[in-house]
Protein backbone atom coordinates (compact mmCIF):
# COMPACT_ATOMS: atom_id res chain seq x y z
CA UNK A 1 0.00 0.00 0.00
CA UNK A 2 1.15 3.16 -1.29
CA UNK A 3 1.62 6.18 1.83
CA UNK A 4 2.37 9.54 1.55
CA UNK A 5 3.52 11.76 4.47
CA UNK A 6 3.89 15.30 4.50
CA UNK A 7 6.16 17.46 6.84
CA UNK A 8 7.27 20.90 7.17
CA UNK A 9 4.43 23.12 7.37
CA UNK A 10 4.05 25.93 10.46
CA UNK A 11 3.34 29.46 11.05
CA UNK A 12 6.20 31.89 9.04
CA UNK A 13 5.57 35.61 8.56
CA UNK A 14 4.85 37.11 5.24
CA UNK A 15 8.36 36.86 3.07
CA UNK A 16 9.69 33.81 4.97
CA UNK A 17 10.45 30.79 3.66
CA UNK A 18 9.41 27.28 4.28
CA UNK A 19 10.08 23.85 2.74
CA UNK A 20 7.34 20.76 2.79
CA UNK A 21 8.86 17.45 2.23
CA UNK A 22 6.38 14.49 0.94
CA UNK A 23 7.72 10.69 1.65
CA UNK A 24 6.33 8.37 -0.21
CA UNK A 25 6.61 4.39 0.85
CA UNK A 26 4.95 1.58 -0.45
CA UNK A 27 6.10 1.16 -3.82
CA UNK A 28 9.39 2.15 -5.98
CA UNK A 29 9.46 6.34 -5.87
CA UNK A 30 10.90 6.62 -9.41
CA UNK A 31 7.26 5.09 -10.37
CA UNK A 32 5.44 7.76 -9.78
CA UNK A 33 4.88 11.72 -11.30
CA UNK A 34 4.60 13.51 -8.17
CA UNK A 35 2.85 16.72 -7.09
CA UNK A 36 1.46 19.71 -4.79
CA UNK A 37 -1.73 20.76 -4.21
CA UNK A 38 -3.53 23.14 -1.33
CA UNK A 39 -6.75 23.84 0.12
CA UNK A 40 -7.52 27.32 1.81
CA UNK A 41 -10.72 27.27 4.20
CA UNK A 42 -13.93 27.86 1.79
CA UNK A 43 -12.20 26.87 -1.57
CA UNK A 44 -11.53 24.43 -3.41
CA UNK A 45 -8.30 22.74 -3.55
CA UNK A 46 -5.94 23.88 -6.12
CA UNK A 47 -2.72 22.77 -7.86
CA UNK A 48 0.67 24.20 -6.86
CA UNK A 49 3.57 22.34 -8.58
CA UNK A 50 4.11 19.54 -10.37
CA UNK A 51 7.22 17.34 -11.05
CA UNK A 52 7.78 14.85 -13.32
CA UNK A 53 9.00 11.18 -12.40
CA UNK A 54 12.86 11.71 -13.34
CA UNK A 55 12.48 15.23 -11.96
CA UNK A 56 13.36 16.80 -14.85
CA UNK A 57 9.91 18.53 -16.10
CA UNK A 58 8.18 20.87 -13.39
CA UNK A 59 4.88 23.02 -14.02
CA UNK A 60 3.84 25.91 -11.36
CA UNK A 61 1.13 27.68 -10.88
CA UNK A 62 1.33 31.03 -11.91
CA UNK A 63 0.64 32.00 -8.45
CA UNK A 64 3.97 30.70 -7.12
CA UNK A 65 5.89 30.61 -10.34
CA UNK A 66 9.68 32.01 -9.16
CA UNK A 67 8.59 32.04 -5.66
CA UNK A 68 8.19 28.30 -5.16
CA UNK A 69 10.32 25.28 -6.55
CA UNK A 70 9.52 21.60 -6.67
CA UNK A 71 12.18 19.27 -6.58
CA UNK A 72 12.58 15.03 -5.82
CA UNK A 73 15.36 12.80 -4.61
CA UNK A 74 15.01 9.76 -5.70
CA UNK A 75 17.25 7.87 -3.28
CA UNK A 76 15.01 8.82 -0.32
CA UNK A 77 11.94 8.67 -1.95
CA UNK A 78 10.91 12.42 -1.31
CA UNK A 79 9.76 15.09 -2.39
CA UNK A 80 10.19 18.84 -1.62
CA UNK A 81 8.70 22.17 -2.26
CA UNK A 82 10.78 25.02 -1.49
CA UNK A 83 8.56 28.21 -0.68
CA UNK A 84 10.15 31.49 -0.75
CA UNK A 85 8.88 35.25 -0.14
CA UNK A 86 5.83 33.41 1.32
CA UNK A 87 1.97 35.80 1.69
CA UNK A 88 -0.33 35.65 3.65
CA UNK A 89 -2.75 34.42 0.49
CA UNK A 90 -0.27 30.99 0.37
CA UNK A 91 -1.58 30.15 4.01
CA UNK A 92 -3.42 26.11 3.36
CA UNK A 93 -3.18 23.20 3.81
CA UNK A 94 -0.61 21.64 1.79
CA UNK A 95 -0.94 18.21 -0.45
CA UNK A 96 1.50 15.48 -1.78
CA UNK A 97 -0.17 13.25 -4.43
CA UNK A 98 1.29 10.62 -6.41
CA UNK A 99 0.04 9.64 -10.12
CA UNK A 100 1.44 6.06 -11.43
CA UNK A 101 1.75 4.66 -14.78
CA UNK A 102 2.90 7.71 -16.98
CA UNK A 103 6.27 8.13 -18.88
CA UNK A 104 9.11 9.43 -17.19
CA UNK A 105 8.76 13.33 -18.65
CA UNK A 106 5.30 13.97 -18.20
CA UNK A 107 3.71 16.32 -15.18
CA UNK A 108 0.61 16.59 -14.12
CA UNK A 109 -1.50 19.44 -13.15
CA UNK A 110 -4.78 17.85 -12.96
CA UNK A 111 -6.26 17.20 -9.05
CA UNK A 112 -8.55 14.31 -10.47
CA UNK A 113 -5.64 12.27 -12.09
CA UNK A 114 -3.89 11.28 -8.85
CA UNK A 115 -3.84 8.19 -7.72
CA UNK A 116 -2.82 8.80 -3.82
CA UNK A 117 -2.68 11.35 -1.65
CA UNK A 118 -1.52 12.56 2.21
CA UNK A 119 -2.85 14.03 4.54
CA UNK A 120 -1.32 16.97 4.15
CA UNK A 121 0.27 19.66 6.59
CA UNK A 122 -1.11 23.73 7.71
CA UNK A 123 0.76 26.37 6.32
CA UNK A 124 0.00 29.79 8.11
CA UNK A 125 1.84 32.79 6.86
CA UNK A 126 0.85 35.87 8.69
CA UNK A 127 1.15 39.29 7.76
Amino acid sequence: QVQLVESGGGLVQAGGSLRLSCAVSGRTFSSYAMGWFRQAPGKEREFVAAISRSGTNTYYANSVKGRFTISRDNAKNTVYLQMNSLKPEDTAVYYCAAKSDLHIMVVVTTRSAYDYWGQGTQVTVSS
